[in-house]
């Protein structure tokens, strides 16, 4: 109940754009059911592809059907994630936010619609490529809005907890929505004079559907803060830190996020390897996977509401001590049961440090450097997430538990990183004016 009427609670227009992101996110995640099924039908031909050789002798690789449909995956997280600095930069510069997003969920829509004509590989890598684009576009300008729209630092940490409880629904549910349309295909709609339309097609019209309405929501109710109209002067994304900091701290929170996204993202590859070894069918790893947006879905408002009134950093402590077990136990585990349990602690740990890092970035950015600071975050997580199936996909080859092995250790990394380089903020713009008022 406390979570519900937080949400009650929040800034309309946040709540608006969380609503939008939640329909826009369920569109998109479409894409992660549908497209390995689409690469693997006969829609696509892969015939000049299959069995070729890339590379240069021991470096060669031979192309495959895995490898293809990994390679479509992550170009959208890599393109998302590696653009976002450069998109929040310009959406600051510019001083709108906006715009960008009402681009960006264009692009993800039109290019959702475009996959109904593809007919060979390359043309979905360039489609990938544009939604991959345009979700740089969103999501950096996005998180300015919300913090921008927090009138005071008390109520960043619930501001962010909505909007990523939303935009985790629609993440979360998107994939289970995309199978079952994908399997109650084709659709016979000759009663209104439109041909049979197959699964594939269904779920793409779906998915571009979902970012059309995503994009009435915030035209219609959206409106850029009055912040975002002053751009600051110096947008540069800073690395070095002050005193007897060796990095920003908002540099080092972007870098212990890396850590955290290449965690949770480790075990996504893994089906066979995992189902194999638990001796557990397929619904127990669709449960497992689901496990980490669940934890993240039940906790994300009541953490951010509390990051409000306790602080950012000791969330942020706790989640990635949290991390470090939670990452190594996936690879010890033998039982469904536990694996299930492991996956919803390191939920838990992930939202834990969410909301409160966004949140403790949105402090320390100054007037109109929102959208650079912010994608710092952004970017790490999309790009640690992008990165952890291939890691684990490589690592793997090595032993079960060595993903895992090396997931916890950068954890342990990122933690240390988060004790000595990140200091508390919730309070210290007060506690600064009155030792200047003294």
């Amino acid at each position: 109940m406390g979570a519900l009427s937080g949400i009650a609670d929040t800034d309309r227009r946040v709540i608006v754009l969380a609503l939008a992101r939640m329909v826009g996110a369920a569109g998109n995640s479409f894409l992660i059911v549908v497209l390995p099924l689409y690469v693997a039908s006969d829609a696509i031909d892969l015939s000049s592809l299959l069995g070729t050789e890339v590379g240069v002798g021991a470096a060669s690789v031979t192309v495959t059907e895995p490898l293809l449909i990994g390679l479509v995956l992550s170009l959208f997280g890599f393109l998302n994630s590696l653009s976002q600095p450069v998109t929040g930069r310009l959406s600051d510069r510019m001083g709108v936010r906006r715009p960008f997003v009402l681009t960006g969920i264009l692009l993800l829509g039109t290019a959702s619609a475009l996959y109904t004509v593809a007919s060979v590989y390359w043309q979905l890598v360039v489609l990938r490529a544009i939604q991959g684009v345009g979700a740089s576009l969103i999501i950096p300008a996005t998180v300015a809005l919300v913090n921008e729209y927090a009138s005071a630092d008390a109520d960043r940490g619930g501001n962010f907890g909505v909007y990523n409880t939303f935009r985790l629904i629609g993440f979360g549910f998107g994939p289970v929505l995309a199978g079952a349309v994908v399997e109650a295909g084709p659709y016979d709609l000759s009663p209104v004079g439109l041909p049979v339309v197959d699964g594939f097609d269904a779920a793409f019209v779906a998915a571009c559907a979902g970012a059309y309405l995503s994009f009435a929501l915030v035209f219609l109710l959206v409106r850029d803060a009055a912040e975002s109209s002053e751009a600051s002067e110096d947008l540069s994304i800073r690395v070095r830190g002050q005193g007897d900091h060796l990095l920003d701290p908002i540099f080092a929170l972007g870098l212990a996020t890396v850590a955290m996204g290449l965690c949770i993202a480790l075990f996504a590859t893994l089906q066979n390897q995992v189902n194999v070894r638990l001796d557990q069918p397929p619904v127990w790893f669709g449960l497992q996977f689901a496990a980490v947006t669940i934890a993240n879905v039940l906790l994300q408002v009541p953490v951010g509401q509390a990051s409000d009134r306790i602080g950012r950093r000791p969330f942020l402590l706790a989640g990635f001590v949290l991390l470090v077990p939670t990452t190594l136990l996936q690879g010890i585990v033998t039982g469904s049961v536990a694996m299930t349990l492991v996956r919803l602690a390191q939920g838990v740990a992930v939202a834990f440090v969410f909301a409160p890092s966004l949140a403790l970035a949105g402090d320390l950015a100054r007037e109109g450097e929102s959208g650079t600071t912010l994608s710092v975050l952004t970017m790490g997580f999309g790009f640690g997430v992008a990165l952890g199936p291939l890691a684990s996909g490589w690592l793997v080859g090595f032993g079960f538990l060595v993903p895992f092995v090396v997931g916890a250790a950068l954890a342990v990394v990122a933690l240390v990183g988060v004790v000595t380089q990140v200091e508390e903020t919730l309070g210290a713009s007060d506690d600064a004016g009155a030792v200047a008022a003294d």
